[in-house]
């Protein structure tokens, strides 16, 4: 099966690193026009150069904003009108005990994880229907039904999504524009780098200590590499997806025990 998005272009948020630099890169793989977002200039500057010196030929756009709020949305839409493929990716997140969450914690979350999504869906969903094709892809994370106490604002956000992505489905139904959420599980990205490093020098710990004993219901019994999700993002991506839409679909390496 041959995943050919050479006519479409892409927008991607928070992909300077991680799974979004991942799911980036894929797209450009794949043949589109990529835009990806950062709200650090030096190190958008950084990943673009890098997708274009490892892909041939790839059509990079960087457009840095800062989506804790409606201008971030806006200066992306300013520079990039229009797209075929919009990537919700962009999150925050720090483990913090719930009864120590002030409002203001509880409201940024919802501004960049949560609020984001919907004005740039908002935005370029009308044009997707306009067109009769789109994709809109949510990372919804596998911590929207798998909250440990520390992770209630980030888990409570990407819940938050997947309510979001099932409506807007409904919402486009019949348009020839899907919108699913991808729900990963836990990622090797820098930050899953560094706390293994850290647990390491702590614990004398290494991967497989951290799945036995904090993830134990893991099939996988290791991380996911980013570029395992960002395979499947580029699939639902892609025409022969065309079938999906509606769906909040694991590629969490089995740690959800359901059949479903």
């Amino acid at each position: 099966m041959t995943l050919n998005l050479a006519s479409k272009r892409a927008v991607v948020t928070g992909s300077t690193s991680g799974i979004g630099f991942a799911i980036a890169r894929g797209l450009a793989e794949a043949g589109a026009a990529v835009v990806i977002n950062g709200r650090n200039n030096e190190r958008l500057v950084e990943a673009t150069e890098r997708l274009r010196s490892e892909i041939s030929n790839a059509d990079v756009t960087g457009v840095a904003a800062d989506l804790s709020g409606a201008a971030g949305a806006a200066s992306i839409i300013e520079r990039v009108p229009e797209a075929d493929i919009l990537v919700n990716n962009v999150g925050i997140f720090m483990p913090k005990n719930f009864f120590e969450i002030p409002d203001e914690e509880w409201e940024e979350y919802f501004q960049v994880n949560v609020m984001s999504g919907v004005r740039l869906s908002r935005h370029y969903g009308r044009q997707m229907i306009a067109k009769g094709w789109g994709r809109i892809l949510f990372n919804a994370s596998i911590t929207g039904g798998f909250m440990p106490g520390e992770m209630a604002h980030y888990g409570a956000t990407k819940a938050a999504l997947l309510g979001l992505s099932r409506t807007l489905a409904e919402t486009l139904a019949g348009t020839g524009v899907t919108v699913n959420s991808f729900i990963p599980g836990p990622t090797f990205t820098e930050k899953a780098a560094a706390f293994l490093k850290k647990r390491s020098e702590q614990e004398g710990e290494d991967e497989q200590d951290v799945f036995q004993q904090d993830l134990p219901t893991s099939l996988l019994r290791r991380f996911i590499r980013p570029e395992e999700v960002a395979n499947f993002v580029v699939f639902l991506a892609s025409e022969q997806a065309s079938a999906i839409t509606g769906a909040g679909l694991r590629v969490d390496g089995g740690i959800v025990r359901s059949l479903l």
